[in-house]
């Protein structure tokens, strides 16, 4: 109980410090913490995120070429969902998602674009998820095999 409490003051304190203006048209209300000292209040309401898949591999890719993916998620909570920020672990990764609230029951994608112009061999990237729902981050996973041109 006390690592999600962590992660959850973590996760505020990130995206406080951030200068993002998606951010700052978000309402204090839709931002909640089922957990309590008694443990957890499960009448609370609350987004649920529920991914299809969590990750995609593209295969072989010639270096230089751009690869581009959807992963589609649902709001299966009784609550507004708010996806604060997705987050790659590097430059070669781009994504566009949602900054309007989400609906109980709607889905809606998260778009990643991967460009292989500057790696070479087996490609492991992390696209992290802020949200307001409990666990607050969902980590996302893209591959790819990048192979040099005439390797194919």
């Amino acid at each position: 109980m006390y690592k999600i409490i962590i992660i959850l003051l973590l996760a505020v304190s990130f995206i406080a410090c951030e200068n993002n203006t998606a951010a700052k048209k978000i309402p204090a209300d839709l931002i909640q913490n089922p957990n309590t000292a008694e443990g957890v209040d499960k009448d609370m309401e609350m987004p649920v995120v529920v991914f299809e898949e969590k990750e995609h591999d593209f295969g072989k890719m010639i270096k230089g070429e751009k690869a581009s993916y959807s992963f589609s998620f649902t709001n299966t909570g009784n609550a507004d969902l708010i996806l604060s920020k997705v987050k790659a672990t590097c430059g070669c990764t781009a994504s566009e998602y949602p900054v309007d609230p989400i609906k109980p029951g709607e889905t809606k994608k998260i778009k990643v674009v991967f460009d292989s112009s500057t790696k070479k061999g087996f490609q492991n990237k992390r696209i992290t998820v802020f949200t307001n729902a409990s666990p607050s981050l969902y980590t996302l996973r893209i591959k790819a095999d990048v192979l040099m041109p005439g390797q194919e």
